[in-house]
């Protein structure tokens, strides 16, 4: 069986930023096995896998190198990106994809693709664990988690952009990995973030853009910051911006993406 195979960047207008995933276009389903090592032969944090169900419906997988994944923003991203782009959709027509996560859908909006996604709220603790603030000090100014991860709110951007968070996600356990975040005051981003989780790899990595999270960041800071709409940046390496809105305890992400390659897989 032959299927084409496409590296997208997603969140990001620009070769060489944002997040990088694998979209696998099938034409019959395949077993799990199968996708799980496509997924450790492309090696990055996200391999998409879509199979045409009926028109403009699509089941959408996402595998890590080590595992598949409950839901993933750049990668269902990337997906409707390359079904618009590869002309299987209508880019006038949205998309529904079927997943782990129940209905997604994505929109196209000019040169922006909206994907509605659900709400993933987060519970914050009364206290900060000692052993955190024993080794961070003062920079933790909120704790708390989700169904998916663990979070920190930071006291200022620049806590973000130094944290070190070896001795965090060692100490949280049980979830896929760690948010953290404070207020912005650059360049009209309301807030910043940065997602590191051990399930995309070896050692600790750093997701580059993560758009679950914001799923999460979203409905947190829409109660502190008093609105509805984001300006979001995510600051890793590669760097990665989003919009956020919130409608209908929902969460809306609006990115760009771009492709980077496209091939066949062999087998």
């Amino acid at each position: 069986m032959k299927s084409p195979i496409i590296q997208v960047n997603a969140f990001t207008n620009r070769p060489f930023a944002g997040n990088p995933a694998a979209v696998c276009i099938l034409s019959s389903p395949q077993d799990d096995k199968w996708m799980q090592h496509i997924a450790i032969e492309m090696n990055l944090s996200e391999t998409a896998f879509i199979y045409k169900e009926s028109e403009d419906h699509y089941q959408l997988r996402w595998f890590t190198v080590s595992q598949e994944e409950d839901l993933c923003g750049h990668a269902t991203l990337a997906s409707a990106h390359v079904l618009w782009e590869e002309e299987l959709v209508d880019p006038k027509k949205p998309i529904t994809f079927h997943s782990r996560s129940g209905p997604l859908t994505a929109h196209r909006e000019g040169d922006h693709i909206r994907l509605d996604f659900p709400e993933e709220p987060i519970t914050t603790l009364p206290t900060i664990d000692p052993a955190l603030q024993k080794h961070y000090g003062d920079i933790i100014q909120t704790q708390g988690f989700n169904r998916l991860d663990h979070f920190l709110e930071l006291t200022s951007e620049e806590a973000v952009l130094a944290f070190q968070p070896e001795v965090a996600i060692n100490h949280l356990v049980g979830r896929r990995g760690l948010i953290i975040s404070s207020r912005y005051h650059r360049q009209d981003v309301d807030f910043v973030s940065r997602f590191f989780a051990p399930v995309l790899g070896h050692g600790i990595p750093e997701d580059p853009v993560t758009g679950s999270a914001h799923c999460a960041l979203g409905p947190y800071w829409a109660e502190r910051i008093g609105k509805k709409k984001f300006s979001a940046f995510q600051a890793s390496a590669r760097g990665g911006h989003l919009r956020v809105e919130l409608l209908n305890n929902r969460v809306h992400l609006l990115g760009q993406a771009v492709t980077i390659w496209k091939g066949t897989l062999e087998v």
